[in-house]
């Protein structure tokens, strides 16, 4: 090859040495994505752009322009669902149970449309959403039409990475070959495919925050709540305080909720799937996990403007909880 690649110049600006070197501005980082996403990026490139972006960090210009590149790249359906919420689901857990999906149903069941995506299986370890759903009875889509059929049935979708942008799976699979995560799992959570009012954002680092925060001030997000949620999902911690970072119709703010107990739990060593069924039936107590399902409903409820104030949002909360169908795993199963 005598004639430099068209994708060489974002290699260089972000690997041209201590001196040399600077971040992407909107324009680049939109076209940098724009040639990733249609394939005209040779592999040794895109690794290369990868780890270089993941070496300096990316910036919250980087990650919006990125989203709108790869949004391009969507085949949506024809007719596009009314979703209320979008809710990324990109970690995993290890430590605790996805007591977060039980928030989620909680919600659906209350008529709030919920559109969640995630990849799974990219890290070792740990359980995901794909692999759970399945055991409490409810559907995985498999397309955005799928998806689109879920929600109007039942309020609530789940679609993989893998089906959702297979060329963004492709990249997030390249973790065990790289032995790092790539900036793709920052911009998968920001992609929101249905343009629901109101996102929800769990990080795992806390650096993060100020990432998916601005990120969604610049997308012009309408409503959107970043925490650092427990494994990296969109989970409260009951037992720790939880800082919100808000946006809301353009202005970013962020507010800390104290812990909803005075002392820590013991963390469950068995992740039973099952122990969710039956902590929803009302077979079993679960102090920690009934906390961590209500404070991730507040959370959400208070971001959605549905409720004023933390104590609000909590007691409602703890009524949608008391007031569940707790028949509805027993007709699944």
């Amino acid at each position: 090859m005598t004639q430099e690649h068209p994708f060489a110049q974002y290699v260089r600006i972000l690997g041209k040495g201590r001196n040399g070197s600077r971040g992407l501005s909107a324009e680049e980082a939109y076209e940098a994505f724009r040639l990733i996403m249609t394939g005209q990026v040779e592999p040794i490139q895109l690794g290369a752009f990868l780890m270089l972006m993941r070496v300096k960090e990316e910036t919250p210009e980087e990650v919006a322009a990125a989203v709108r590149a790869i949004r391009e790249s969507l085949t949506l359906p024809a007719t596009i669902p009314q979703v209320d919420l979008d809710w990324s689901s990109y970690a995993g857990k290890k430590r605790q149970l996805p007591w977060y999906l039980l928030s989620t149903l909680l919600l659906a069941d209350s008529g709030v449309r919920i559109f969640m995506h995630g990849a799974s299986g990219h890290t070792a370890g740990r359980i995901y959403t794909k692999e759970v759903l399945p055991q409490l009875g409810i559907p995985v889509a498999r397309s955005f039409d799928e998806a689109s059929h879920h929600i109007e049935n039942s309020n609530f979708a789940y679609l993989d990475l893998e089906f959702m942008s297979p060329r963004l799976h492709q990249i997030i699979e390249m973790r065990p070959l790289l032995g790092l995560r790539s900036p793709v799992h920052t911009i998968a959570r920001m992609l929101n495919p249905f343009d629901a009012p109101c996102a929800m954002q769990g990080i795992f680092h806390p650096g993060y925050r100020d990432i998916h925060q601005e990120a969604g001030q610049l997308l012009q997000q309408p409503q959107m709540a970043v925490i650092k949620g427990e494994g990296g999902e969109i989970e409260r911690n009951p037992d720790i305080a939880c800082l919100i970072r808000l946006v809301r119709e353009g202005e970013m703010s962020e507010e800390e909720w104290p812990p909803m107990f005075d002392k820590r739990h013991v963390r469950q060593d068995d992740l039973d799937v099952g122990h969710l069924m039956q902590v929803w039936d009302g077979e079993r107590e679960d102090e920690y996990g009934i906390g961590a399902i209500i404070g991730t409903v507040a959370v959400t409820l208070y971001t959605m403007g549905r409720a004023r104030s933390r104590i609000d949002a909590e007691a409602q909360a703890q009524a949608m909880w008391q007031n569940r169908n707790k028949n509805r795993f027993r007709r699944a199963a």
